[in-house]
């Protein structure tokens, strides 16, 4: 979620009382691996973006998701067109190199609800998607194929004592599975990320009522904050996230943190590791290497930077 603050003033007061929450340690740039934070734009940037003209997907925005499948590239994407319509569909496009992309004849492939902001994931033999819908309330859809989705309604998130989280929005929800735990990584208005666990993802309960990746100290990401995708590589988890240094908000940046544990997070020193309006990154594996793309407010594509390589 992102240009626009739907959060009750009791809601702001207290995230702002929670922000000064920080790592326990200050890590160093070294401690980060370099193929994680240094990275270059390829020459064919932006690799997707909004059809433009009438179509339903004038523009595009927000978190889009793309996996690679038996050789074939998918992207999921939120599509919409203000002229035709206040709500925001989902859309889908293939490619066989990640680069050059094909949409859907399909398209939207679903829009029965506002579906923004989404993560996917493939398991045990369907999909799973994770979204903003209206006023930025998490939900969750599913899917036999990646292509015909049913939503199953908002995501029910509570707190540590099992009661309801207090009213507002609860978006951008990235998701990851280990252990038979399911973890949710949620922002709300964009001014800190909770965490909450489910077995079942029909009820999510906060690990603790505080954000675990909360605003500032520095300038970057003092005022907005919001994680993206969680990745494992060597025993350590990495959180991409956007964030913003500005009020009214603008000027969206990259960054990168660190856990051991998933709850306590370092910031890597030398964020943002990619700016210039380009955010609500993820990394996806590719045969030839990592790739990250950034998904606001177009797609793009970075590789490791030529020191890395």
């Amino acid at each position: 979620m992102r240009f626009r603050s739907l959060a009750p003033p009791a809601l702001i007061v207290l995230v702002i009382a929670t922000s000064a929450v920080v790592a326990e340690e200050s890590p160093k740039k070294d401690e980060f691996p370099k193929e994680l934070v240094a990275w270059s734009p390829i020459t064919a940037n932006p690799v997707f973006q909004g059809s433009g003209a009438d179509a339903w997907d004038k523009k595009i925005r927000e978190r889009g998701y793309i996996l690679l499948t038996n050789g074939t590239y998918h992207l999921w994407y939120t599509g919409y067109n203000d002229d035709r319509s206040p709500s925001r569909f989902l859309g889908h496009a293939t490619s066989s190199d990640g680069i050059h992309w094909n949409r859907d004849s399909a398209n939207p492939i679903f829009a029965k609800s506002w579906v923004e902001d989404v993560c996917v994931v493939p398991q045990n033999g369907q999909y799973l998607l994770f979204a903003e819908g209206k006023d930025d309330i998490a939900h969750q859809m599913t899917s036999p194929d990646g292509l015909h989705w049913n939503d199953i309604g908002p995501l029910d998130v509570r707190k540590v004592d099992g009661s309801a989280i207090n009213p507002g929005p609860y978006g951008t929800p990235a998701v990851w599975f280990e252990n038979d735990t399911w973890y949710l990584f949620y922002e709300r208005g964009d001014q800190g990320v909770w965490l909450a666990t489910s077995k079942d993802r029909r009820v999510w309960t906060n690990i603790r009522d505080t954000p675990v990746l909360a605003m500032g100290p520095e300038p970057y990401d003092r005022t907005a904050i919001a994680v993206n995708q969680i990745f494992k590589r060597n025993g350590v988890y990495y959180a991409l996230y956007h964030a913003n240094a500005h009020q009214p908000w603008k000027d969206w940046t990259t960054n990168i943190a660190r856990s051991k544990d998933l709850v306590h997070w370092e910031k890597y020193p030398g964020n943002p590791i990619i700016q210039n309006n380009c955010s609500s990154a993820i990394l996806v594996p590719t045969p030839k290497g990592d790739r990250l793309y950034t998904m606001h407010p177009d797609v793009k594509a970075f590789e490791p930077a030529e020191s890395t390589k």
